[in-house]
């Protein structure tokens, strides 16, 4: 039996910062995907990984995302990039999250940004109050020093909700992170779109999502 449905923030119940990426690229003149791929190498260890951890302030960050798209083809400076992340809200998706919090736990585990970033609104831009008020739990990157795919930020989810992994979901747009949480036994649910997400999630919860 289902116990909890676990979500990532940022390109689930917001729209995806990729579409701003490629537009700043192309606006730029710079090569496809460079942002992404960027953000890709050394995922684990890179100057994003490092200041979603809160381990680099916005100036290192900086200088070390300009280093390291440079080294795959062009520079980009950090600083151009953070205000390209904030998305728009996808209703449906927060009116899903909504019903299942009528029947399920909830929970949200984010790799978000330091309060002091550009564009982060006290490190909350994309942290709507009514939003978050509907998860039984929180966990950001930037105030616990881990991020995602780290196995360590699921496993805090799950002890504080109280559930067994092998009786939750989780949602994320990236696959990368979504294989700790499979590993662990929950089910997974990788968010091309909004549509195709909550076709999934009625299937698991059993819910009329849409």
């Amino acid at each position: 039996m289902l116990e909890a449905v676990i979500w990532d923030f940022g390109g689930v119940l917001t729209s995806s910062p990729f579409e701003a990426f490629a537009r700043f690229e192309t606006e730029r003149g710079l090569p496809a995907d460079i942002i992404r791929r960027t953000n890709a190498a050394n995922h684990l260890e890179n100057a994003w990984a490092r200041f979603e951890r809160a381990e680099v302030d916005i100036e290192t960050f900086d200088r070390l995302f300009a280093a390291e798209s440079l080294a795959l083809g062009a520079e980009v400076r950090g600083k151009d990039v953070l205000p390209l992340l904030a998305g728009d809200l996808r209703p449906e998706m927060v009116e899903a999250l909504r019903r299942i919090k009528s029947t399920f736990k909830t929970g949200c585990i984010t790799n978000n940004l330091p309060a002091n970033a550009i564009g982060s609104a006290g490190g909350r831009t994309l942290y709507i109050t009514e939003v978050m008020v509907l998860f039984d739990h929180v966990i950001e990157s930037a105030k616990i020093g881990l991020r995602k795919p780290d196995p360590k930020i699921y496993h805090m989810m799950v002890e504080a909700l109280a559930v067994d992994p092998k009786r939750c979901v989780y949602l994320d747009d990236l696959g990368v992170n979504l294989k700790p949480a499979r590993d662990m036994g929950m089910t997974t649910i990788k968010v091309r779109d909004a549509k195709q997400a909550l076709a999934e999630l009625e299937a698991v919860t059993g819910l009329s999502l849409q």
